[in-house]
């Protein structure tokens, strides 16, 4: 399983940096005017997303130190053409082209034999998905995609569908500090899509960049349910301290995301 192994093509995953919003807006800022080391440390400090995107993709038989090479190739590629005059989170942007990279990077390795005409257009729409990307600081919608290729719309999602590979519904969608998001979770359910995955990824981040005690006191108001007297009782600090506490945790969770 990829979140057991601690080491991934020679880097150790549980000391990966994680930047804050504002450290990844100055080096991507610094990167644009030519600043090669804060290209290196944007790439270093967002390595973290790459291995949340890869947990998507785990239980397929893939090696993950390939998987997590390709992976940052999409990472690279999302830094040199981020927008930083766009107002888009920079996770926002990036996640959408690893999963791109890593989805060309499986295309290309399987096993399954697609007509040569479908192919092409997969690669055209792929292309296309790219560019839109790229312009639009967001995944675009099938609609778009045909719009800009003069194709209709089921020939985008045949295509697409032509290239992708079957799916089991057992397949961790994300795994982070918690219990995975499978598949079949996400089946019928128009609330988890792409977008809200990756929210889940963005609030996992932001979460672990809170102390070890804010942390806990989330814990126990949000998932374990007690109130502020209960949570003062048990950490030992006055209720007032606990409802400071909280607040600045959720403050700085807003703030990271």
């Amino acid at each position: 399983m990829i979140q057991s192994k601690v080491e991934l093509s020679g880097v150790n995953t549980a000391k990966l940096k994680v930047l804050k919003s504002d450290e990844t807006m100055e080096l991507l800022r610094r990167s644009k005017e030519g600043d090669k080391k804060a290209r290196e440390e944007l790439i270093a400090g967002n390595l973290r997303l790459v291995l949340s995107v890869i947990q998507k993709f785990s239980g397929r038989g893939e090696n993950a130190d390939d998987l997590f090479q390709v992976g940052c190739i999409g990472l690279i590629k999302a830094i040199d053409n981020f927008d930083i005059s766009q107002n888009v989170r920079f996770s926002t942007y990036g996640v959408p082209m690893i999963i791109g990279e890593i989805r060309r990077y499986l295309r290309d390795n399987s096993a399954v034999r697609v007509s040569r005409s479908m192919r092409d257009t997969a690669y055209k729409v792929l292309q296309a998905k790219e560019r839109l990307i790229n312009q639009n600081q967001r995944e675009p919608t099938v609609e778009e995609i045909a719009k800009e290729l003069g194709i209709k719309r089921e020939d985008v999602v045949f295509a697409i569908d032509a290239i992708m590979e079957p799916v089991s519904l057992y397949e961790p969608v994300y795994t982070g500090s918690g219990d995975a998001i499978y598949v079949m979770d996400q089946v019928s359910d128009t609330k988890n899509t792409d977008e809200s995955w990756m929210e889940q990824i963005a609030l996992s981040e932001a979460i672990s960049k809170l102390s070890e005690r804010e942390r806990h006191i989330l814990a126990l108001r949000f998932y374990a349910g007690k109130t502020q007297m209960e949570v003062s009782a048990e950490v030992g600090i006055s209720q007032a301290q606990v409802s400071r506490l909280e607040k600045n945790a959720i403050n700085q969770i807003k703030k990271n995301m």
